[in-house]
């Protein structure tokens, strides 16, 4: 068809005056306008939407992780696997996304700095979430949010229930694969404690990957979740550390130092590990 053509000739609906058209569908109205400054700085705008968009991601990320939990709860791998490869790539989108934040720089973020109060993504419930469904869980982490309780039932639930690594070694177990019970039935709001036991049942696995391919793509699944989880934290880190140097945080954290500390959390240490031994 020849480019000149008017656009009505190509078929596309123009009125929308009776239908439901795609700003209605995102309900973009609501989200282009839940960007409130704060202060009178122009890169206010940059940080608002980063952890908006953020959180977004995150949204999607738990509703994968919940869903891939529930999978390998039930057996389901296949579409466990399709759930957490998404949760990765997720991931990457978020390390991509400290890309554009790191070209703010330390006298722009000091100009808004005052107007963000006590406020700080270490108070982000969805990622408290992310982090209790990965098995890192620590009771005080609970704290920030019970001022909300509706967010803290769910951030609580999480904490509760069994992080995608318990399911794991819960479903090695039902496979016959020997995992201690200290490890298939314990408190679940407990971190997580690496186990020679658990090693070894990853390193059956790991040795005759053949005859049981699907628990082997499972380990798999779960390294590639954590390198990625990995480098967002490294990202987060080393872009806090180019724009506010060694300052703490705004919520009372060390700030870098804090984000230090957590690059030496392992998830799934035992998967890890077993490399050493094949």
């Amino acid at each position: 068809m020849n480019p000149d053509t008017p656009i009505e000739h190509h078929g596309a609906k123009l009125d929308f005056s009776a239908d439901m058209s795609y700003s209605d569908y995102l309900q973009l109205d609501a989200l282009l306008n839940a960007q409130h400054p704060r202060s009178p700085d122009h890169n206010e705008m940059l940080f608002i939407i980063q952890h908006q968009t953020s959180e977004l991601w995150m949204k999607l990320m738990l509703h994968e992780l919940r869903a891939a939990v529930a999978a390998i709860a039930a057996d389901q791998l296949p579409p466990a696997f399709k759930m957490l490869a998404r949760v990765s790539r997720i991931m990457e989108q978020l390390v991509h996304a400290w890309d554009v934040l790191a070209t703010m720089t330390p006298p722009e973020y000091s100009a808004i700095r005052p107007y963000l109060g006590r406020s700080s993504g270490f108070q982000s419930w969805q990622y408290r979430c992310i982090e209790f469904l990965l098995g890192n869980k620590k009771a005080a982490m609970l704290k920030p949010h019970s001022h909300r309780p509706e967010l803290l039932a769910q951030v609580e639930a999480a904490w509760r229930a069994p992080s995608l690594y318990d399911e794991a070694l819960r479903l090695l177990a039902r496979r016959g694969i020997t995992v201690p019970e200290s490890h298939t039935e314990r408190d679940w709001t407990q971190a997580y404690q690496a186990s020679d036991g658990v090693q070894q049942a990853w390193l059956s696995v790991y040795r005759t990957p053949q005859s049981q391919w699907d628990l082997y793509q499972l380990g798999e699944e779960l390294t590639d979740l954590e390198d990625a989880f990995r480098l967002w934290r490294f990202r987060h880190l080393t872009t806090v550390q180019r724009i506010i140097g060694e300052k703490r945080g705004t919520g009372g954290t060390a700030g870098v130092g804090y984000l230090r500390q957590m690059l030496d959390v392992v998830l799934f240490p035992e998967i890890w590990a077993v490399r050493t031994d094949l």
